[in-house]
């Protein structure tokens, strides 16, 4: 195909020096696709020609950095490690948002119903330590990634993935809890009481992930703690508080979560693929 006229060598140097509007650009690009004549005007190495679609593609194909993961970068966590977290499954924003909103219900209610928020606070203890557990429970395998056999297949799964991935979701857990804990009228521990017994619960969801799957684990651990915690409600009335979350209940929490920690550690490898449980 030939055209009937050829560009400018004026507008041809303008091109070349990167002075042209886009406009103008598109309209000599458009031009050289149909003109060989035109084209040869244009030198192109190909030491050029490979550099500038490396650097095309590269931009194309660089993944978007956002604050949080340039923090993390920042503070030291290599490159690999920042990309095998943001490809958590219970990272997502759809579980982020929903905590934050029911942890803001729990705060606003505490706050304007003054009457019963010695009884919000209470809930707030027994339910805060469920949220880094069901965290933990869509961080590794099926069903909440669905693309576990793939990611099991590579170097990096196993105990090693798991307990990243795990660290990661309970972090972002503690952290949202913590802020609403704060909030919370009522004596200044309620912002920590439920710290122990949340590192136990997630702790022994990793331990018994070992033989089980890691939501059977969350389900059968979350579903004894609410249990025993509705036992304690029942018969204990005025002594709830004290008796979960006393002096004595956090010891026994500290004590039970060391030994969950210690079984996850004899038994990570079961983490790997393909190993029986």
């Amino acid at each position: 195909m030939t055209t009937d006229w050829h560009i400018d060598p004026g507008l041809i140097e303008q091109y070349e020096n990167g002075t042209l509007v886009p406009s103008r650009v598109m309209a000599v690009e458009a031009h050289m696709l149909s003109c060989a004549a035109c084209r040869a005007l244009i030198p192109a190495e190909d030491a050029w020609l490979d550099d500038s679609w490396s650097a095309v593609y590269d931009e194309l194909h660089a993944p978007r950095v956002g604050p949080v993961a340039r923090l993390l970068t920042r503070a030291g966590l290599p490159g690999h490690r920042l990309r095998l977290l943001t490809a958590t499954p219970a990272l997502r924003w759809s579980w982020v948002l929903a905590t934050s909103a029911v942890l803001t219900l729990a705060v606003a209610a505490a706050w304007f119903g003054r009457e019963g928020s010695q009884a919000i606070g209470q809930a707030f203890l027994a339910l805060a330590p469920i949220l880094p557990v069901i965290a933990v429970s869509g961080a590794y395998g099926p069903p909440a990634d669905p693309m576990h056999e793939i990611t099991g297949t590579t170097p990096a799964a196993g105990p090693g993935l798991v307990l990243w991935r795990a660290v990661s979701v309970i972090g972002v857990a503690v952290v949202m809890a913590g802020v609403a804990a704060v909030l919370l009228p009522g004596p200044g521990w309620y912002a920590a009481a439920w710290l122990l017994p949340a590192l136990l619960l997630s702790t022994g969801t990793l331990a018994l992930a070992t033989s089980l799957t890691l939501p059977v684990a969350a389900v059968v651990l979350g579903a004894l703690w609410l249990t025993g915690v509705l036992v304690v409600a029942r018969t204990a009335e005025g002594l709830f508080v004290s008796s979960v979350f006393g002096p004595t209940a956090q010891l026994a929490y500290l004590l039970a979560a060391a030994v969950f920690a210690a079984v996850l550690i004899t038994r990570r490898r079961r983490f790997d693929l393909g190993e029986s449980r």
